[in-house]
């Protein structure tokens, strides 16, 4: 598990908003900043009143936001358009990332010293190779990720190279690496 400095909670109100299917908070400029890094943050916290554990995802603006899920939504009694006080802090270790089918099935069936690899590296590692195979809706340019991502591993490589951490990398929510403003 990696590790980070502790950090006092952070507390702000901010909106709940949609972007297609999806509903998101993006943090107010001033929580991002107390942040410990403009990349990914694995955080733990409240929204009103309500525990939830996360990764907070760059917005490519320098800031931060994070989707809010159905579940979660219900236990906060909110909906998009409403606003919502949260309190998070970094938490002390990163969760598993979800790793997509055809990176899972690539790793399945590499060499040992890829699985092997793939185990050893930190659980922030695996959100940085899964943020990159995901960072695409071109199936072509993702089954060329997967192959790459491999590859690199094959030759020891334990994170993707030359990666904008800060990016907003979720094609449905991001163009040109920055969160969609509300009303593009």
């Amino acid at each position: 598990m990696t590790q980070v400095a502790a950090t006092a909670r952070i507390r702000f109100d901010a909106r709940l908003t949609s972007i297609g299917r999806s509903t998101l908070l993006r943090l107010p400029e001033e929580a991002s900043r107390q942040l410990p890094s403009r990349g990914q943050v694995a955080v733990r916290g409240e929204i009103n009143g309500h525990s939830f554990e996360t990764v907070l995802e760059p917005d490519g603006r320098f800031g931060h936001w994070m989707k809010v899920d159905r579940q979660l939504l219900r236990a906060a009694g909110s909906a998009p358009g409403d606003t919502v006080t949260l309190e998070v802090e970094p938490a002390k270790s990163w969760p598993e990332p979800t790793v997509p089918a055809d990176l899972g099935a690539a790793l399945a069936a590499a060499r040992p010293k890829i699985r092997e690899i793939w185990s050893d590296i930190t659980p922030m590692a695996r959100w940085e190779w899964v943020r990159w195979v995901n960072a695409t809706n071109n199936p072509d340019t993702r089954e060329r990720r997967v192959a790459v991502s491999i590859s690199k591993m094959n030759d020891g490589k334990r994170r993707p190279c030359c990666f904008n951490l800060a990016a907003c990398t979720d094609p449905e929510l991001a163009r040109s690496g920055k969160l969609i403003e509300q009303g593009s």
